[in-house]
């Protein structure tokens, strides 16, 4: 005999997933400082907020990838949203500009 199965008991795990408690601001601002310290993006001391679980980064970055890699981590420490207003330094842009500048351009011949 088929037996099936109420269409409230699958959907059971998906609202205790949902029903998790909210971290606070505090609690996500901790974690992404901790994470921050813990990579090469402490060099910067970027200032972090907190509010409503949407983190505000802000500083100057002396490498372009520790931009990306600032919203990466607060996201991955529970942050909601992550608003970054993180400048690269104009000798990282220089210095990421650098080997595009020497590259040779490549040519298809026949097309």
């Amino acid at each position: 005999m088929l037996s099936l199965t109420p269409v409230t008991a699958l959907a059971a795990p998906a609202q205790a997933r949902r029903a998790a408690p909210a971290r606070s601001d505090a609690d996500i601002e901790r974690a992404i400082k901790a994470r921050f310290a813990r990579s090469k993006v402490s060099r910067n001391n970027f200032q972090v907020r907190v509010q409503g679980g949407v983190a505000t980064i802000e500083g100057t970055a002396d490498v372009v990838q520790h931009k990306g890699a600032a919203t990466r981590m607060a996201k991955t420490a529970g942050a909601r949203a992550v608003v970054n207003r993180i400048n690269v330094s104009e000798a990282a842009r220089q210095k990421a500009a650098g080997p595009l500048a020497g590259a040779r351009k490549v040519t298809v011949r026949g097309q």
